[in-house]
């Protein structure tokens, strides 16, 4: 499994089932090189999470990455990097965010996964990785990764 950057910048690649996971964790997090923002983008049960866990895992997270939905944010301790993975669906309005003090995960040098970041269009840094995940059949999909 390799993605390949297309004319605009962007990596993309197909996966074909989620044994694919591990291999594009990796190139994702390649790519990205130093950005630590990750936008995820993708209807529901595209497999966000199911990214985000592999994600983790190629950061060296070794515990068990589960979605944040009634928490919002989770923290996970990987070699060397700490990782922040947000779930903003059931976020009621952007101020729900200010509350929890998101700017102190964001600017944290960290590793920030984020799931519905539509939710809080107005707080998002300048700068992320965009990761759009599209839905191409029962188990395969179309990632794209992005600077912006």
């Amino acid at each position: 499994m390799t993605g390949v950057t297309n004319e605009n910048g962007a990596f993309e690649l197909t996966l074909h089932s989620t044994a694919d996971l591990p291999a594009t964790a990796q190139q994702i997090v390649s790519f990205a090189d130093k950005q630590r923002i990750f936008l995820f983008f993708g209807e529901m049960g595209a497999g966000k999470t199911t990214t985000i866990k592999a994600l983790c895992a190629a950061l060296g997270v070794e515990e068990a990455v589960t979605s944040p939905t009634f928490s919002i944010v989770n923290e996970y301790r990987g070699k060397g990097n700490t990782v922040y993975h947000f779930d903003f669906y059931r976020l009621k309005s952007q101020s729900e965010a200010f509350d929890m003090g998101y700017e102190e995960y964001f600017y944290s040098d960290a590793y920030c996964f984020i799931e519905w970041p539509e939710k809080i269009a107005d707080l998002l840094p300048e700068h992320f990785l965009k990761v759009s995940i599209d839905t191409l059949g029962e188990t395969s999909r179309k990632i794209i990764a992005e600077h912006i």
